[in-house]
């Protein structure tokens, strides 16, 4: 049995630095390269961060039916092929999507199962400085980001999951156990007491368990909605 692990994260919060490392470690995890019509940034490469595509050829995929899911995000359209999939139930590995939230509650319309995991900054003027760091956007493109964020954080209640990435080497460790917690699960099978254990670390991402830690993160971004607040 394939499962499927929807990741989603407002740009910025650092989600590629741990999808990617992730990946290095977590065994029989299969990754959904993204196509999007938008032109590669910095050191991006064709094939690895995403499929570089015209719009009119994402269109063809799109009337024949090739996503899985596919939204338009600041004018460029991105989209998860279906063949992704495919290909894990074919190896017998798992898949892990790395999409927006558009694109996560199409997936969870068509696959209930699907584990759905949200990465968040620590609170807003992180993301912002995080973004400026990049070194990559406009200043209008920044803004633009930060509101997208602030909508995109709305979103939260319908994850499984929530994950805060303050410290990088933590949240990769909290994002392997989530995986590899829900795999074990999956499988059906009396758990050794690491794998207890494994199970008990994702746990504390569980959104019933994070609502209390999420307060002053979701009111940063409120704040800085108001007149006056950054």
């Amino acid at each position: 049995m394939t499962n499927v692990y929807i990741i989603s994260a407002p740009s910025g919060s650092g989600k590629s630095t741990l999808v990617s490392k992730v990946r290095e470690i977590v065994p029989g995890l299969d990754f959904s390269i993204s196509y999007t019509t938008r032109s590669p940034r910095g050191q991006e490469q064709n094939g690895r961060e995403y499929f570089f595509i015209t719009r009119e050829e994402f269109e063809q995929m799109i009337e024949g039916g090739e996503f899985l899911e596919h939204a338009e995000v600041f004018g460029n359209y991105y989209g998860t092929a279906r063949c992704f999939l495919e290909q894990a139930e074919k190896n017998g590995h798992d898949l892990l999507l790395d999409i927006d939230v558009q694109g996560a509650a199409q997936i969870k319309g068509k696959l209930p199962s699907a584990v759905s995991i949200f990465i968040l900054p620590p609170d807003r003027r992180t993301l912002e400085a995080r973004l400026r760091n990049r070194s990559l956007d406009a200043e209008n493109v920044i803004q633009n980001r930060l509101a997208t964020a602030s909508r995109e954080i709305e979103n939260y209640e319908k994850y499984d999951y929530i994950l805060v990435n303050d410290r990088l080497e933590e949240s990769v460790e909290m994002l392997k156990a989530i995986l590899l917690g829900e795999h074990l699960k999956a499988t059906g099978k009396q758990l050794s007491r690491p794998e207890m254990d494994l199970l008990a670390k994702a746990e504390q991402c569980r959104l019933r368990n994070v609502r209390e830690r999420l307060q002053p993160i979701l009111a940063s971004f409120v704040a800085s909605a108001t007149p006056g607040g950054r």
